[in-house]
C-alpha cells in the first residue's frame, strides 16, 4: 500500500521541497538550489534544509529495495531526467550544497544563502506567492470569458468564496510584488508564471491592473467602524 502521508512527510517532505524545485529546469542547474535556498532562509522554516540534507544523504545510502517497491511502500521522486545511476550522485551533491549553506549560517559575512532577488524559477514565484498564484490560475485562466464574463465578475467570485484571512494574505502578496524591483515586462511574466492567461481589462496594463487590484483588496480586507 502506498505511504501514510503523516509518513511521507516525515521520512521525505523536506527531500521532497528540494527535487520539486528543480522541476522543469536541467538536474545540476544551480538557479534551481539557489531559488529552493532563498526561499527557504527568506520565509523559513531554515531548519527545514537541515532536515533535507539528513534525508537526501539517506536516500541516496538507502534507496528502496525490491519488497518496497513491489508493496508501493517507498517515495518515487519526481521525474528529473537524469540517466540510470546518476539519482544517488545527484542527491549527494545537492545534499553537500546545503550543508554549506548551512555552515555559512546567518552571521556569515557571506550570508546564509543567495541574495534577495525576485524569483527566478517557476517554484519559487509560487512558493512565494502561493495565494496570488491561486487567484490568478483558479479565477484568471484561459476559462475566464466562459465563466464570469470580466475580471470584476471573477473578482467577486474569488472574494466571495474565500475566508477573510486568506484575502489579507493576497493582499500582501500583492503588494510585495509590486514592490519588487519589476519593469511592465517583467511584471508581465511574472502574472503568467502565476498562472493568469488572460489580459489584463481596457484600459489597464498589467502593473495598473494590479495596482487597482492591490487598491480593492486593501478596501475589503480594512475593517469598517462601527
Amino acid at each position: 500500500m502506498p505511504l501514510h502521508p503523516a509518513e511521507h512527510d516525515r521520512k521525505y517532505g523536506a527531500l521532497d521541497q528540494v527535487l520539486r524545485s528543480h522541476l522543469g529546469r536541467l538536474a545540476h542547474d544551480p538557479a534551481a538550489l539557489d531559488a529552493y535556498l532563498r526561499h527557504t532562509w527568506r520565509s523559513g522554516p531554515p531548519w527545514a534544509i537541515a532536515v533535507a540534507e539528513a534525508q537526501l544523504r539517506e536516500f541516496a545510502q538507502h534507496p528502496p529495495g525490491r519488497v518496497r517497491m513491489r508493496l508501493g511502500e517507498f517515495y518515487e521522486p519526481p521525474d528529473l531526467g537524469l540517466a540510470e545511476g546518476e539519482f544517488g550522485d545527484f542527491l549527494l551533491a545537492l545534499a553537500d550544497r546545503l550543508a554549506e549553506s548551512l555552515a555559512q549560517g546567518p552571521g556569515s559575512a557571506e550570508g546564509p544563502g543567495p541574495l534577495p532577488t525576485p524569483p527566478l524559477t517557476h517554484w519559487e514565484w509560487h512558493a512565494r506567492f502561493p495565494e496570488l498564484g491561486q487567484l490568478l490560475g483558479g479565477w484568471f485562466s484561459q476559462d475566464t470569458p466562459d465563466e464570469f464574463g470580466d475580471h470584476a465578475t471573477a473578482l467577486g467570485d474569488y472574494l466571495d468564496g474565500t475566508d477573510g484571512a486568506l484575502v489579507a494574505r493576497l493582499s500582501g502578496e500583492l503588494h510585495e510584488l509590486l514592490a519588487l524591483p519589476l519593469d511592465e515586462s517583467a511584471l508581465t511574466a511574472a502574472v503568467a508564471t502565476l498562472g493568469m492567461e488572460v489580459a489584463p481589462p481596457a484600459p489597464y496594463s498589467v502593473g495598473a491592473w494590479l495596482e487597482a487590484l492591490a487598491a480593492v483588496l486593501h478596501e475589503t480586507a480594512t475593517p469598517r467602524p462601527s
